[in-house]
């Protein structure tokens, strides 16, 4: 059988893939693991939601699932993930339950597993709890063995509280643009923004349930910045469904992507002394633009491979303080135990108003390189890899580049497909040796 789990919990089309039953029973089967791996105490349990219709129903089923295995369950609401992984700790639970499908369409759902800490949980008992999902002669707990289930009030003030003192440095003078995205941040977003000084204009801060990332959000920026420009405002912020992301538009209404933030984040930390070993850590899709800036500016660059899991254990691995993907997936390890979106554009605020620099300028310093990439449907990944004519084919257009771009092929980890990605100094380049490269790899048999 599949693995249950993905890099990011388990997600699929709600009440289809992502049933109630199989939420009940993924949520009471994590109790019981960790009620085995620590009897000391009965388990505590944080649940939060993103706004999505279904979220309602899975939510019911979670806490459900976790009191009938014995866990005490604080249900938190309507709060970005960021928020529950911070509320874990705050209110020393040792599990946390995260129901949103991030950046996915409505129809969708997903649930993530946090462990103590705010910490992801780890592959080892994510496979435990899929062998307990299959263990049938599990008892459960009755009379007063039955979880109990409370609603924490203020458990957006805390995020609030907390996010404003990671910030530090107030907004003043700052106006924004924050397209909530119909998701989780429509609340807290606006009011942490505002409360740090910025004067806000929330944007799809209105979610009924089935609006979460319909046209908006930072899966759809284009039309942010024209809001922006509308306004006169100084930047727009663009938070996805579960507000773990971020990404920005200046205010003459272009886009700000990931990689840039993470430069602009990156120089503002090494300047305050908190960018320890003066090191960034990026996936290698991160574009070369980041690499050559960082390069310029005294800070090291260390690669991941694709996946914010991946950045997350080499930051946790090594001490680092930053590091992030190109889609404005940030992690802040010192405030954060995972990516957040609203800290990270507090953080990115605080810059501009700590400096007097627009956006515009700040993000300058990176120059992004066109980017092409293009997906290559193959026979067999293993034998792209070990072709002859693809290695020929990638050392010419590197030759071509000449050290002004950059050549990357990636296999798929769950389908049969390569990605080719060039980079080049212009658009046509980029394009022009993207498809000779797919061609090449296309015909591999």
């Amino acid at each position: 059988m599949a693995r249950l789990f993905g890099t990011d919990g388990v997600r699929g089309l709600a009440n289809a893939d992502l049933t109630p039953e199989l939420a009940l029973s993924i949520a009471a089967a994590a109790a019981q693991v960790l009620a085995e791996h620590d009897r000391s105490h009965r388990p505590i349990a944080v649940v939060g939601r993103d706004p999505r219709a279904s979220g309602e129903m899975l939510e019911a089923a979670v806490t459900a699932g976790l009191a009938a295995a014995g866990a005490d369950v604080l249900r938190v609401g309507v709060l970005p993930t960021p928020a529950v992984a911070f509320l874990i700790a705050e209110l020393g639970a040792d599990l946390g339950v995260m129901i949103s499908a991030s950046h996915n369409a409505m129809p969708d759902n997903g649930i993530k597993l946090f462990a103590a800490g705010g910490l992801k949980l780890p592959d080892t008992v994510e496979d435990e709890i899929e062998a307990k999902l299959a263990d049938t002669t599990a008892g459960r707990p009755t009379g007063a063995g039955v979880g109990r289930v409370r609603d924490i009030a203020d458990a957006g003030q805390r995020y609030v509280d907390h996010l404003l003192l990671a910030t530090g440095q107030p907004l003043e003078g700052i106006k924004v643009v924050v397209d909530c995205a119909n998701g989780a941040a429509a609340a807290v977003a606006p009011d942490a923004y505002r409360r740090a000084g910025a004067e806000v204009i929330a944007v799809h801060a209105d979610p009924d349930g089935l609006n979460i990332n319909e046209n908006c959000g930072s899966t759809h920026i284009d039309g942010l910045g024209k809001i922006v420009l509308e306004h006169g405002a100084d930047l727009g912020i663009a938070h996805d469904g579960d507000a773990d992301r971020c990404l920005a538009v200046d205010a003459d209404g272009n886009v700000v992507d990931g990689d840039q933030i993470l430069a602009v984040l990156a120089l503002a930390m090494k300047d305050a002394g908190e960018l320890a070993e003066d090191t960034l850590v990026a996936t290698v899709m991160s574009n070369l633009g980041l690499h050559l800036a960082m390069r310029e500016h005294g800070v090291h660059l260390r690669t991941t491979a694709v996946g914010d899991r991946y950045v997350l254990e080499e930051l946790r691995a090594n001490g680092y303080t930053l590091g992030g993907e190109q889609s404005g997936h940030v992690v802040l390890p010192g405030h954060a135990t995972t990516g957040d979106g609203l800290l990270t554009a507090l953080r990115l605020m605080a810059r501009m108003a700590l400096t007097g620099k627009s956006l515009a300028d700040l993000a300058g310093v990176m120059r992004r390189l066109p980017q092409v990439l293009i997906n290559v449907k193959v026979t067999d990944k293993a034998a792209v890899a070990n072709a002859v004519s693809v290695a020929e084919a990638v050392a010419a257009v590197e030759a071509e580049l000449a050290g002004n771009g950059r050549v990357l092929l990636r296999p798929s980890g769950t389908e049969q497909l390569v990605r080719v990605m060039v980079e080049a100094p212009s658009q046509d380049a980029a394009q022009d040796a993207a498809q000779r490269l797919a061609g090449v790899v296309s015909a591999v048999r």
